[in-house]
């Protein structure tokens, strides 16, 4: 009778997890060409092994759901599934003994397309008039809403992303920019124009975007110790979201043209 030792089952173990991780760079590589270019290849396999251990705590573990997962990642952010602007996500996500996996997939799925209806439009077209407004913003020297005027930066956003403001609600966009000033707080901001700009990255790129394995340049802008003073790193961080923006929005561009 054939018998798998312990060591020889670790090795095949081993063997289909890269070959799944192998299979989801591909995949990502088409699913998102603008955001796999600007992290690279070695970057994307960083992100994959973080989705797949994302994944497996909320107890997906067959291909489809951890692949739709890792699609969610590139959609919502690295950090999604704790967001105040999706909590439809954590919810289905936290109730693992409420259904299977598939089908707690699947109701990720059905929320998904509406959010994608809702939010991002047909052909990205809301998303991408938000990104352009975000880049109009960045490359302006004009003085945002004080951040302590909670309705008057919640207009701002609105005025950005309406679509996403309205399908997120006051709520989720006020504990978003709570979380905001925090981050900032613990970064050393203290300008309205540097906190402003922190709730607008977390606002279009998610709210974990400072430690999202999908942005490393913000977490490096952030924690750069070359740049000890706040100020230059704020400054920095707005010109590296420039960079990145230019780069999307020129793959887009091009896209519509084609």
């Amino acid at each position: 009778m054939l018998q798998i030792r312990s060591d020889q089952m670790k090795v095949f173990k081993e063997a289909a997890q890269r070959s799944f991780e192998n299979e989801m760079v591909i995949h990502l590589t088409q699913f998102s060409p603008p955001l796999v270019k600007a992290i690279g290849e070695e970057q994307l396999r960083k992100t994959v092994r973080f989705g797949i251990d994302k994944a497996n705590s909320y107890g997906f573990t067959f291909r489809g759901p951890v692949r739709f997962y890792l699609e969610l990642m590139f959609l919502l952010g690295g950090h999604f599934d704790t967001d105040p602007q999706y909590l439809w996500a954590a919810e289905i996500l936290s109730d693992q003994d409420a259904a299977p996996q598939i089908q707690r997939a699947d109701q990720l799925y059905l929320k998904t397309v509406e959010y994608r209806k809702n939010v991002v439009g047909p052909k990205d077209a809301y998303s991408i008039k938000a990104l352009r407004k975000i880049s109009l913003l960045a490359s302006q020297s004009q003085q945002p809403p004080a951040i302590d005027s909670i309705p008057a930066i919640l207009q701002q956003l609105t005025h950005i992303y309406p679509q996403k403001a309205a399908y997120v609600g006051d709520e989720g966009l006020k504990a978003l920019i709570y979380e905001a000033r925090d981050k900032a707080e613990s970064s050393q901001f203290s300008t309205d124009r540097a906190i402003a700009f922190l709730v607008l990255l977390m606002f279009s790129l998610g709210h974990g975007c400072s430690d999202d394995p999908l942005y490393p340049w913000i977490n490096h802008t952030l924690n750069n110790d070359k740049i000890p003073d706040p100020a230059a790193r704020a400054k920095r961080l707005e010109k590296k979201a420039l960079t990145w923006l230019d780069h999307v929005l020129a793959y887009f561009e091009k896209e519509i043209q084609s």
